[in-house]
């Protein structure tokens, strides 16, 4: 799949959902819990695909998971138990940066 900025994907697995904020020109191939997201802002009455129980460490609301390397980055909008990677690899939570010194 070939993601684009604003797109909305969701998990076939879980309920976990998410935008793509930032992602490159080429194909990629986006999964939680091991299973690839489908587009849509989330899924339907009951999960599509089965869950690999090694990749069930979970995403959380409002978090960004990033991969600067790849130049991927995507924004939770629905938590779930599943844990985001791309290309097989897992996505690491984006640390925040740190606020100025105001002394």
């Amino acid at each position: 799949m070939r993601p684009r900025v604003g797109q909305m994907l969701a998990s076939t697995v879980d309920t976990t959902a998410v935008i793509v904020v930032r992602c490159p020109d080429q194909d990629l191939e986006i999964t939680c819990g091991g299973a690839a997201m489908a587009e849509g802002n989330g899924p339907g009455s009951a999960p599509a695909g089965t869950a690999d129980p090694a990749l069930m460490g979970g995403s959380l609301l409002g978090k960004r998971y990033a991969d600067d390397d790849l130049g991927v980055e995507l924004l939770c909008t629905k938590p779930g138990s599943g844990t985001l990677a791309v290309n097989g690899a897992p996505l690491p939570m984006k640390a925040a940066k740190p606020l100025p010194a105001s002394d």
